[in-house]
């Protein structure tokens, strides 16, 4: 009995191309290999559908419509032949690219005529410490750099 399966010559090489040493050497092995033999008969199966689904292709393909693949072609030259016209890209977005236009107009001239107001001139900032605030002390108000003094000069001399 052969050690070695035909399985591999069947899954590697159609039925129809195996050569005539190859077919001696499988038959001799599927007179002892029954899971061989499935496996050609299945093989020799699978290629008789397969010359069988094709000859009815061709059969349905001869008896289409001629006209078909013309009307489809023009259908498709007509479709490539209108592409991205400008006509057509103003008619899907006019009204949003015309609103876009007005509102930016409306806010220039709000921005331009209407005249801002003024407002009053930045006074001194009036923070207490936390301690001020949680003894209730009373303070003079600080500045603007005693403030900041008083923030960096803690970090620093945490370092």
């Amino acid at each position: 009995m052969d050690t070695h399966h035909i399985t591999n010559i069947l899954d590697n090489t159609p039925l129809s191309a195996l050569s005539e040493s190859e077919l001696r050497r499988i038959r001799a092995h599927i007179a002892n290999c029954v899971d061989c033999a499935q496996a050609f008969a299945a093989a020799q199966l699978s290629s008789l559908l397969m010359k069988q689904r094709a000859v009815e292709a061709a059969q349905s393909a001869r008896n289409a419509d001629p006209f078909f693949q013309t009307r489809v072609l023009a259908a498709w030259r007509e479709q490539q032949e209108r592409g991205w016209s400008l006509g057509r890209l103003w008619k899907a977005t006019g009204v949003l690219v015309s609103s876009m236009i007005v509102t930016t107009a409306a806010l220039a001239a709000l921005t331009f005529v209407a005249p801002a107001e003024e407002s009053p001139a930045p006074t001194a900032v009036a923070s207490r410490s936390a301690e001020s605030v949680m003894f209730d002390q009373s303070e003079e108000e600080m500045t603007n750099e005693q403030a900041l003094n008083a923030i960096y000069y803690d970090d620093d001399e945490a370092r």
